[in-house]
């Protein structure tokens, strides 16, 4: 088949991946530059694989999938080039004393949620210290095993390295998508079937009648920083009376800091106030990042609906994916998965699709 995806961001990446490997032929087309270009919202992203500790806004499918993508990842990173990293050593809930009350009320949350086997660990302080000798202030910790982390970053150049041989049409916005068809730059361009991957960009030409012309933009921060003599071996979340704040470490003693959600659609650059109790709550887990240097702040918009949950529309020839929120790396190999298999297209048993 000769399939069209709308957008070159970890959906239309992951889509083009899983279906030049199945044989089919594929063109992409993306507003942005090139490969690199980090316009995408996947780009600003630390790659948490954090399906537990997402229940407290998700359902039981986000859950699933999650799960199940973490399991995909497993097979899907090994096969890209690079090596991109990829661990699922776990992940730590944590929090100071004074904000015990709050942190024990979101940890019941996920608890009344999640099956028996992903439910928190409590952690003592020792036990805590054992884990990852340089956190230190926290005085309640849950260990969370089933989870882990990708860098996002990797992953993107490995996905279009993977998949380079699909026709790759940077610089070209699509205007208009419907059933075997995407327009760009008033030309018409028909395909056997075609999936709208554009997250934010499917707003302007949307249908009001459409199931995804609610989508909005949650602004997300993130810092990238260099700590030599700090030591992290999995993600953390601290529950801050603010934010969720997450620390992620990446190689070469780089670490992610950032919040999970900002209900806004502004795009201008990290305020004072974000970076101030972003980065004095990472330094109040890891006391050794007082020495840290800021490499790189960043923000992005993620697509979010209505109800935070992500939406696949079928029809007979085309596909739209939206709705992944702050989710996107976590679930986006089960919901592309699953998007091939509703569109009715034929893959191969190797592990390219898995649904």
């Amino acid at each position: 088949m000769h399939i069209g995806i709308a957008g070159a961001g970890v959906l239309g990446r992951l889509l083009a991946w899983r279906l030049v490997r199945a044989g089919h032929r594929v063109t992409l087309f993306d507003p942005a530059d090139g490969p690199l270009s980090r316009g995408a919202a996947g780009w600003t992203a630390a790659g948490m694989l954090s399906p537990s500790a997402e229940l407290e806004c998700a359902d039981l499918q986000v859950f699933q999938d999650g799960l199940d993508s973490i399991d995909m990842w497993s097979e899907i990173v090994p096969a890209l080039p690079g090596a991109p990293d990829f661990d699922r050593r776990g992940s730590l809930l944590l929090a100071h004393r004074g904000d015990g009350g709050a942190a024990r009320r979101l940890v019941d949350q996920i608890e009344r949620k999640a099956p028996e086997a992903h439910r928190p660990r409590p952690l003592a302080v020792t036990s805590l210290g054992e884990l990852e000798p340089d956190i230190h202030g926290p005085s309640l910790a849950w260990f969370l095993p089933h989870e882990g982390a990708i860098d996002p970053t990797q992953l993107m150049p490995a996905l279009y390295e993977s998949a380079k041989t699909a026709d790759w049409r940077w610089n070209q916005p699509v205007q208009d998508v419907g059933e075997g068809f995407l327009t760009v730059g008033g030309r018409r361009h028909v395909f056997d079937h075609v999936f709208d991957a554009r997250g934010l960009g499917q707003r302007p030409a949307k249908s009001p009648a459409a199931g995804c012309s609610d989508v909005r933009g949650v602004r997300g921060e993130i810092f990238l920083v260099r700590a030599p003599g700090v030591r992290l071996a999995r993600p953390v979340r601290l529950l801050h009376p603010r934010h969720r704040v997450y620390i992620v470490p990446r190689r070469d003693h780089h670490f992610v800091i950032g919040a999970s959600e900002i209900e806004s659609e502004d795009r201008s650059p990290v305020s004072l106030r974000s970076t101030v109790e972003l980065l004095a709550a990472a330094h109040s887990v890891l006391p050794g990042l007082a020495e840290a240097r800021i490499v790189r702040a960043e923000t992005n918009l993620r697509p979010a609906l209505r109800d935070n949950l992500p939406l696949i529309e079928q029809s007979a020839r085309l596909t739209r994916i939206n709705g992944l929120f702050r989710h996107g790396w976590m679930i986006a190999p089960a919901m592309t998965a699953r998007a091939i298999v509703q569109a009715g297209i034929l893959v191969s048993s190797s592990g390219v699709s898995s649904a």
